[in-house]
């Protein structure tokens, strides 16, 4: 039994695993990403090539295949995810009684999720052109293609899982189910021709970033702001900031 084990699982998220030099690792991250996406953006040939592999899916398409693609893409629209979000912040702090997890938890996979609509928003790419593919499942216009939201949510959903279950037996069953799907969701946003390869890659690479940032930040405010709040310690333990 590790010592995680032996803690109260109610406050398991009150400290998350840091990075040392978490604001240089993030800040480089983020030149990572913005270098990705500008680059796939704007050198000539790169979205052109991207886009033979989303019509070369689109050659192979099958029934079963599309009605899962559509299906999931919709649940893991905006919507969908607040919904998840909200689900999980309700199941972690009514039922299981951790006001510390239910924080930790969902903040980092919001903030995750969040951060990819940031640099949707800087990155500005243009979506696949639906014209130019023979059978475009989902035809999503506008220029928000740099990064998947649908990819970086799973990603940083998996990240909190794994981080809610690390030290316990259960931690990499999570961690290989959460690549799993993190590897899915990306198939198949570039499946149903909403992004390009790049798109996806980049997800992965913003839920990390955000995934360090939130760490370090948490590790410094979190406890802080919650034993601020009295509310929130007639709902489960709320270790102090000092631990």
């Amino acid at each position: 039994m590790t010592p995680l084990d032996r803690e109260d699982p109610r406050t398991r998220l009150a400290r998350l695993p840091q990075l040392r030099h978490w604001l240089l690792v993030s800040l480089i991250g983020t030149l990572a990403i913005l270098l990705l996406g500008f680059s796939a953006k704007l050198i000539p040939g790169v979205l052109p090539t991207e886009l033979a592999w989303d019509e070369e899916l689109t050659d192979h398409q099958h029934a079963v295949l599309n009605g899962v693609g559509v299906a999931l893409s919709a649940i893991f629209s905006p919507p969908g995810i607040l919904v998840l979000l909200a689900l999980s912040f309700v199941f972690l702090l009514v039922v299981r009684r951790s006001p510390v997890n239910a924080f930790a938890f969902t903040g980092l996979a919001a903030f995750g999720w969040l951060s990819s609509e940031v640099f949707k928003l800087i990155v500005a790419e243009p979506r696949p052109a639906a014209a130019l593919l023979d059978h475009p499942l989902l035809a999503e216009a506008g220029h928000d293609s740099f990064p998947s939201g649908h990819t970086t949510y799973i990603a940083a959903y998996a990240i909190a899982c794994y981080l809610l279950a690390r030290g316990t037996r259960w931690q990499w069953p999570v961690a290989v189910l959460g690549v799993i799907a993190v590897v899915g969701m990306a198939g198949i946003r570039l499946y149903v021709s909403a992004h390009y390869l790049t798109d996806v890659l980049g997800s992965v690479l913003v839920a990390l970033t955000a995934a360090v940032f939130f760490t370090g930040l948490w590790n410094r405010m979190g406890l802080i702001v919650l034993n601020r709040v009295p509310l929130v310690g007639r709902l489960g333990p709320v270790p102090s900031a000092g631990r």
